[in-house]
């Protein structure tokens, strides 16, 4: 079934897909399958419960349902003056914000799912670009960003996302030459309760770490594949406290499978490598199933879908199609994807 619709001058494409199967898939999915094909490259996902879903990439497009992807709101933000991307969302229990890429680095913000939307952070940088937004709770809020001034961009709130305020640079975050952050699918942050950790690629890879809402900070190495401006880490999880895992490889060499995976059992003070020279290859994106004892993760990339049931000593393919981020509901029961033109729910 295919459903058109027009908001604003743009056109969009509902495609709704019934029984479908994945073979070799432990995911058990849903009878239907719904695709919502949108002419965007979505990158921010987030999944605050088995209802309410959100979206936004490239175009200023962003999305919003609330009934688990029975219907969505659609729509585009366009500036005569501002070509929005949006790589980053999060959503508070009063508020969606999402950011939009290169400078001005911009995030806006709506109370009404999306009706209407206000600026409440703008940076005029040559280097900004902000990567990911993440909510510890209803007020505490991060994003990170590229280097500016020789560190980590990392802006807070504590209002809710109305203000944000930018970390003065000092050596706590300072970052190598050619360290970055990448803004592949809004995950290169992940908090637990007052914790944060950032990850970071390119010519030097490693995680930052708070303890204390991103007040103070430290970094710890990991060993993954660095040293050329696309490799990296990707993306961060962390299951609790202490379990956490890192994905992300080589994006020129998609298919290589070294170095690319990496665990730790400490808050990240350490990390071992895992799945070394075995599949899967370079992926975007990874998240642990909140009901999965630590155990299940579910990673994705332009090459696939992959599963693991080991903690990420070993890994199933479950299907060819390429997806950006994916992210599961708080309850476990329902998985999101999202990628390029194509939104998924299993």
């Amino acid at each position: 079934m295919k459903i058109f619709i027009n908001l604003k001058g743009i056109s969009f494409r509902l495609l709704i897909f019934f029984s479908v199967i994945i073979s070799g898939c432990n995911l058990k999915p849903n009878n239907s399958l719904t695709n919502l094909e949108v002419g965007s490259s979505l990158r921010a996902l987030e999944v605050e419960d088995d209802s309410l879903v959100c979206f936004a990439g490239s175009n200023g497009v962003f999305g919003i349902t609330k009934n688990g992807g029975k219907s969505w709101f659609v729509d585009a933000i366009t500036h005569p003056k501002v070509d929005f991307n949006f790589r980053s969302i999060g959503y508070t229990n009063s508020a969606l914000i999402v950011g939009s890429i290169n400078s001005p680095a911009i995030f806006l913000r709506s109370t009404d799912f999306g009706i209407s939307w206000d600026t409440v952070y703008k940076e005029i940088h040559p280097k900004a670009f902000y990567n990911c937004i993440k909510f510890w709770d209803e007020k505490n809020g991060i994003a990170v960003g590229d280097e500016t001034e020789g560190c980590l961009s990392i802006v807070t709130t504590a209002d809710g996302g109305k203000t944000w305020k930018k970390r003065i640079c000092d050596s706590s975050i300072v970052v190598a030459e050619g360290e970055a952050n990448f803004a592949a699918s809004n995950s290169n942050i992940a908090v637990y309760k007052k914790h944060c950790w950032i990850a970071t690629g390119g010519k030097k890879a490693r995680v930052f770490y708070s303890a204390d809402f991103g007040e103070t900070w430290t970094n710890y190495e990991v060993p993954i594949i660095q040293g050329e401006q696309m490799t990296g880490i990707y993306s961060i999880d962390f299951y609790d406290e202490n379990l956490g895992f890192v994905i992300g490889g080589d994006w020129n060499n998609k298919n290589s499978f070294s170095k690319n995976k990496a665990i730790t059992t400490d808050g990240g003070k350490t990390w071992s490598l895992v799945a070394d020279e075995k599949y899967p290859g370079y992926r975007s994106c990874v998240k642990f199933d909140p009901n999965g004892n630590g155990a299940k993760l579910m990673a994705v990339g332009p090459t696939g879908i992959s599963e693991s049931l080991d903690s990420g000593k070993t890994w199933n393919h479950i299907s060819d199609s390429g997806f950006y981020a994916v992210g599961f509901s708080p309850s476990g029961n329902t998985i999101w994807m999202s990628g390029k033109n194509k939104v998924v729910k299993y």
